[in-house]
């Protein structure tokens, strides 16, 4: 049964990494349950997920994504509507990480190996994610225009990316330096770094330059769209950059931004 959700998944083009999360959590549900999967009933199905709740303490989006799993499994293989009736948890309404511009350059600044620097000026001055940014080929690239394509973005959409002039000087040095013939950018033995290497790399940097924030990737992206929001540049542009569906994914970004906040007078003031 695993097999045919995988292939099902595959089929309508879900990306390896959500096939094995689903694959995943749909493995953990019968270790559980120990039911043949046409038996499991709305009980079983809640009982579950209560007990990921409780006993297991898995934040709601954690949660959303075993229950999406399970809803895929049940409805489109199995053919069992046990998992219709199970809510969803409503996910924490956390605002994203945004670094400061002053705490970007001391990120770019204790990352003295060239091509550690220059993966994380491609997430920030790109807004890329970690995993489109660890995919990136040099044929992706038209440094003449200053743009580039991601072909494999989220939900496997294309789109186009703006390339700085800072980093296309850093990035035209690093591959004239570059020691493999990977067409990866960022390779080591002709095969591209994993997301953990690249992760690995901002954590290392953050400590080292001593921000005090929780750095990761994704905060690099979160700051490539609020520093445009700041700078005045039209949401529906930078939505498109980011390749959001939802224009209500990026307007996250305008509650983040802290430069119109900045500009209001407190009325202990005028007193």
């Amino acid at each position: 049964m695993l097999d045919k959700l995988g292939t099902e998944l595959k089929i309508r083009g879900f990306s390896q990494k959500t096939v094995e999360a689903y694959i995943y959590h749909t493995k953990k549900f019968f270790d559980f349950i120990k039911k043949e999967p046409q038996n499991v009933d709305e009980g079983d199905a809640k009982r579950y997920i209560a007990y990921l709740m409780s006993d297991r303490k898995y934040r709601p989006s954690s949660i959303n994504l075993a229950l999406s799993s399970l809803k895929f499994f049940y409805n489109e293989i199995v053919k069992n509507p046990a998992f219709n009736a199970v809510k969803a948890p409503k996910l924490e309404k956390k605002l994203p990480t945004v670094l400061t511009k002053e705490e970007v350059k001391k990120l770019l600044n204790a990352a003295e190996n060239p091509k550690h620097r220059l993966l994380i000026e491609f997430m920030y001055s790109s807004g890329l994610r970690v995993s489109e940014c660890v995919s990136l080929k040099i044929d992706d690239l038209d440094l003449s225009e200053k743009m580039g394509k991601i072909r494999h973005g989220k939900g496997n959409k294309e789109r186009y990316i703006i390339l700085s002039e800072s980093l296309i000087q850093h990035l035209s040095v690093y591959l004239s330096t570059k020691k493999d013939s990977s067409t990866y950018i960022f390779s080591i033995n002709n095969r591209p770094i994993t997301i953990r290497q690249a992760q690995k790399v901002v954590k290392r940097a953050a400590k080292k330059a001593g921000i005090k924030k929780r750095v990761f990737c994704h905060a690099l992206r979160s700051s490539f769209a609020t520093h445009l929001l700041e700078a005045g540049t039209d949401i529906r542009v930078i939505q498109e950059l980011l390749g959001h569906s939802n224009l209500a994914t990026t307007q996250i970004y305008t509650k983040v931004s802290t430069q119109q906040l900045k500009k209001v007078k407190s009325p202990l003031d005028s007193l």
